[in-house]
């Protein structure tokens, strides 16, 4: 059914059900696994103001390496998970995207079948204030979404 699974992970603990619930199903069909997880673009904020806000290079690099270490921790954690049940993940970082778009088009180029993630569960103002990029990953993508709550 589903040859290619593709898990995005934030590294949170609503994720990890995802991450279990995806590496669970691909081990009962034999389907190899690509777990994600995406670092989002330095935040830029002003109060209306139309400027641009100069980083000093140290700090963009800064930025950049503890996004990395980050990526980094959430993915191994990950990667212990599909071991456990010893199932073999490919692991992939995607750093300064928006996470939805990143998420579906690592499920495209990699040909997976079904794109598995959690979903926070906010409703009203909560996801309206915060986003769901659950909802943005169903609303955009054309490959199967397993939302795991």
């Amino acid at each position: 059914m589903y040859n290619r699974i593709l898990i995005s992970t934030d590294g949170s603990e609503v994720a990890q059900k995802g991450v279990d619930h995806g590496i669970a199903l691909a081990k009962a069909l034999g389907a190899e696994v690509t777990i994600i997880t995406v670092t989002e673009r330095l935040p830029v904020f002003s109060s209306g103001v139309a400027y641009d806000l100069a980083w000093s290079d140290a700090a963009l690099t800064e930025y950049a390496q503890g996004q990395q270490k980050a990526a980094e921790s959430i993915l191994a954690g990950a990667r212990q998970s599909a071991e456990r049940l010893a199932v073999s993940a490919e692991t992939l970082h995607v750093p300064d995207a928006e996470v939805a778009e990143a998420i579906i088009a690592a499920a495209q180029d990699r040909q997976c079948g079904l794109i598995v993630m959690a979903s926070h569960g906010r409703r009203g103002l909560g996801r309206l204030m915060l986003g769901s990029k659950a909802s943005e990953v169903l609303t955009h993508s054309d490959i199967p979404v397993l939302v795991v709550r």
